[in-house]
């Protein structure tokens, strides 16, 4: 009888699961229809749902972003180590073409990084961007009219001449920042980094191989292999999808509705673009 109850309790027994979050696009701090992106309001659902699997062997997180938002970044990995903190499940993350800047702090809240041989990770700095426009105003002999309460409410003004103070005030900010990143890498990794500091932190980017011998990833290899290889081949994975959203008309009607999501679309693909480029993807 006690033998028929032990087979009885086997064949019961269920698989492993692993649920796996996909963190995918440009981290950015709002998500409009058919946006893609990343920013806690729009992950938060799809990682508490991830950590409130019974019995989960790990948090598998695919991450896929060339960065964006410092905060939103910061945001998300605080996410995941409270969620973490309060379940005790590990967190394991898998780097896909790309987790740099943003990408990489997020892949860092993970317990573990593993990443394909020709990923590209890194780029642990801090980056701005803009045009200035004032000569071509003075070509086309356009004044521009701006009154202002307070002396720095011009900062970095596109339509003004570059000033060495502005320059000087956003250096301060990105080093502030840059800061808190390295910070959290070092808190995250420890004594896993290798290398000199300065040449780990200075913005620069490395293939995944490269990585692993600096100590940013801790191994080489696809989740589902390094998965079925640590809890087993019957592992089973749970993919936690966002929710999608129905469609709401207003006064617009369907068609201003499909216009303004393509044209939404269109902009996202342009930015992607551009984020992406930058590690020659």
């Amino acid at each position: 009888m006690m033998g028929f109850v032990s087979s009885l309790l086997f064949w019961r027994r269920k698989s492993p699961m692993v649920p796996v979050v996909r963190l995918s696009g440009v981290i950015a701090a709002r998500q409009s229809l058919g946006r893609r992106g990343l920013s806690l309001e729009g992950i938060e659902p799809q990682l508490k749902r991830a950590f409130s699997v019974k019995q989960a062997k790990a948090v598998v997180l695919l991450v896929n972003s060339p960065g964006g938002s410092p905060v939103q970044s910061a945001q998300i990995g605080n996410r995941i180590r409270q969620l973490a903190a309060q379940t005790n499940i590990p967190v394991i993350a898998f780097c896909e073409d790309v987790a740099a800047s943003g990408g990489y702090w997020l892949a860092a809240a993970a317990d573990e990084i593993f990443a394909n041989p020709a990923s590209v990770v890194g780029s642990i700095g801090v980056l701005s961007a803009g045009f200035g426009f004032d000569k071509l105003l003075a070509r086309v002999g356009v004044d521009r009219r701006v009154y202002t309460a307070g002396d720095a409410k011009l900062t970095l003004d596109p339509f003004q001449s570059e000033r060495d103070e502005d320059v000087a005030r956003l250096k301060s900010l990105q080093n502030d920042i840059h800061d808190q990143f390295i910070a959290h890498i070092e808190a995250r990794r420890g004594s896993r980094l290798k290398g000199d500091r300065k040449d780990l932190f200075n913005g620069e980017f490395w293939t995944g191989r490269r990585a692993l011998d600096l100590g940013l990833v801790d191994g080489l290899g696809d989740y589902r292999q390094v998965i079925a290889g640590r809890f087993g081949d019957k592992t089973e994975f749970l993919m936690i999808e966002p929710k999608r959203k129905l469609l709401s008309l207003g006064g617009g009607g369907v068609s201003a509705h499909l216009t303004s999501s393509v044209l939404g679309d269109v902009a996202t693909d342009v930015v992607e673009r551009a984020y992406f480029a930058r590690y020659g993807l």
